[in-house]
């Protein structure tokens, strides 16, 4: 590898400094490395740019914010927890030094995660692209009221919500807000789609698996403020 980028929580002081540890040991195997926030989107990934491996210096939501900046380049990720949760982690800060190595000889594997692209319109602009490793939530706005919610599956309709949202999840996000919302846990390199109400009000509408291939409309039937996270 000639080249490695290296993002870090913007918030967490130790998350920082060690990727400065990590890049200094990396340009000492000389290879050439670069340092970002990985709050700093557009930074980022204008540095891309012949990038072999991309490390992450946090928790969870620092993999999460790397995904973006990859999407659509083929570009792997490794995880080093600094973070308070590191569910997707792949290695402790401690070990970092001893283990990175390993992975620089070529003796890791690569773990293919599917990825959601979602598309917000409402009527007034032009539709408004995202993309998620773990999901894509619509939920009620700061009014502690249920909001309705009409699901359709490639155009056919499945099921009416009343509920504070529905978590349309990855295999990757399988294991969290869905899983709270009693989703199924998917098998991590699942290319299917979980779809689970938040808790739904009064119905017997259960979460439901959904082939990868397929498009989720959610349609929002109400006059109270929501949100897309």
């Amino acid at each position: 590898m000639k080249k490695i980028g290296i993002l870090y929580h913007p918030k967490v002081a130790a998350t920082r400094k060690k990727a400065g540890e990590i890049a200094s040991f990396l340009k000492k195997n000389g290879i050439s490395t670069w340092l970002c926030s990985a709050w700093d989107k557009d930074k980022a990934r204008a540095r891309l740019d012949g990038t072999a491996l991309l490390i992450t210096v946090g928790g969870d939501g620092t993999i999460l914010r790397a995904a973006q900046v990859v999407l659509p380049w083929p570009v792997p990720i490794l995880a080093i927890n600094l973070g308070k949760l590191g569910f997707l982690t792949e290695l402790d800060a401690a070990e970092a030094p001893q283990r990175l190595p390993e992975f620089l000889d070529g003796k890791g594997w690569l773990d293919e995660r599917a990825m959601l692209q979602a598309e917000l319109v409402d009527g007034a602009r032009e539709a408004r692209v995202f993309h998620a490793l773990n999901d894509v939530v619509v939920a009620r706005g700061e009014i502690a009221r249920l909001i309705k919610v009409a699901a359709t599956i490639d155009g056919e309709h499945v099921a009416d919500y009343k509920a504070d949202g529905v978590v349309v999840a990855t295999a990757t996000g399988s294991t969290g807000y869905a899983l709270a919302a009693r989703g199924p846990i998917l098998y991590p390199q699942s290319k299917d789609i979980n779809l689970a109400p938040i808790p739904p009000h009064l119905s017997l509408a259960y979460p439901l698996v959904v082939s990868g291939t397929s498009t989720v409309t959610l349609r929002l039937h109400t006059y109270l403020a929501a949100t897309l996270s």
